[in-house]
């Protein structure tokens, strides 16, 4: 494999990169929620009508996060897998996922990917591997998959001739219907061998119907439009794979029983129709 080692200290001597501040952009959106400082006036705005339209908003973040870190631990020590791809990655908030991964298994390597150059900033400095194995950033856009999946960056960091996880919380629901976020998805599977696995979590149009199309309709007046799916077409994202127990759910229902490595429990007292998110963990098999 080529020597990506150096990828935290690149960029020295390149022209000053736009960080689109004027805009809202999902990862500094979810940050804002998360009570994070890496965020900007139109990302607070865009938040606050996130929160405007669905009270939950901010458990529902924190409930996500959780999600994520009980299904690397899943994949981590129970399926054996030691690579991962986190797409749409977002402002890092420790633990993130190679500490979830490296916890279980050190040389566990994590490719992570967003599109947001405040998010490469940050992934840059906070992004430590343990010396066992090997983080990376890819500053990409999940529309482009063909583009992820031949980066030096990737190519030196995970073997694709060995599973994979694949994992893309919040993230598909920001895709517009003509980027076809299901084309995207398969076309990421396609390069995976068997026993690779597919996380996803998505922003759920049947939970609370009304509160999710009333954000769907501030945030497309703001220009970060979302696209919510119901359970059946989240379920969809799977097709062909074999979802582990207990299937398609909220996230907070989602193995509960696993101990998060998040300080307090974020799922305690949260109502089963209070995230309007899907979650759901598969693995390929063919």
């Amino acid at each position: 494999m080529p020597d990506t080692s150096d990828w935290m200290t690149r960029g020295a001597g390149r022209a000053p990169v736009d960080l689109r501040t004027d805009r809202p952009h999902a990862a500094r959106i979810y940050d804002a929620l998360l009570g994070g400082k890496t965020n900007y006036g139109p990302d607070r705005a865009a938040a606050e009508q996130v929160a405007s339209n669905i009270p939950t908003a901010q458990a529902a973040v924190r409930v996500n996060r959780s999600f994520m870190h009980r299904a690397t631990r899943y994949l981590a020590e129970e399926a054996g897998v030691r690579q991962f791809l986190d797409i749409g990655t977002g402002i890092p908030t420790s633990p993130n996922l190679h500490e979830v991964a490296q916890a279980v298994a050190s040389e566990s390597r994590v490719v992570y990917v967003d599109n947001d150059p405040i998010v490469l900033a940050h992934s840059r400095a906070l992004h430590t591997s343990e010396p066992a194995g090997r983080t990376a950033y890819i500053d990409a856009d999940v529309s482009d998959p063909a583009g992820i999946l031949a980066s030096a960056q990737l190519r030196g960091t995970l073997d694709l001739a060995r599973p994979v996880a694949v994992s893309m919380c919040l993230l598909l629901h920001w895709l517009p219907a003509s980027e076809d976020p299901y084309a995207v998805v398969r076309h990421l599977l396609d390069a995976l061998v068997p026993g690779s696995h597919l996380v996803i979590t998505h922003l759920a149009s049947d939970i609370d119907p009304t509160g999710v199309s009333g954000l769907e309709s501030a945030l497309a007046s703001s220009g970060a439009g979302v696209r919510a799916r119901t359970r059946d077409e989240v379920a969809g994202f799977f097709a062909g794979m074999e979802l582990a127990e207990p299937g398609l759910v909220v996230p907070q229902r989602w193995r509960p029983e696993r101990v998060a490595l998040d300080v307090g429990d974020p799922e305690a007292g949260v109502a089963d129709d209070a995230v309007p998110i899907w979650a759901g963990v598969a693995a390929k098999t063919a």
